[in-house]
């Protein structure tokens, strides 16, 4: 099922139970990513932070 059907699914159901629908998929996409961006550029990844490592079992 693709993102588009399951909107279409999420839709149908709303209406039935009179709930406010869903917005449609990718609405908030460009917003996301300029956020994300903008985080990017007032936090920069160091040079010197080390890499954390996940532990392993034995």
């Amino acid at each position: 099922m693709d993102a588009m059907q399951q909107h279409m699914l999420d839709t149908y159901r709303a209406a039935c139970l009179d709930e406010p629908a869903p917005p449609p998929p990718g609405r908030h996409d460009r917003r996301t990513l300029r956020d994300l961006y903008r985080h990017w550029l007032t936090h920069p990844p160091t040079e010197n932070r080390p890499a954390r490592r996940l532990r392993t079992e034995p």
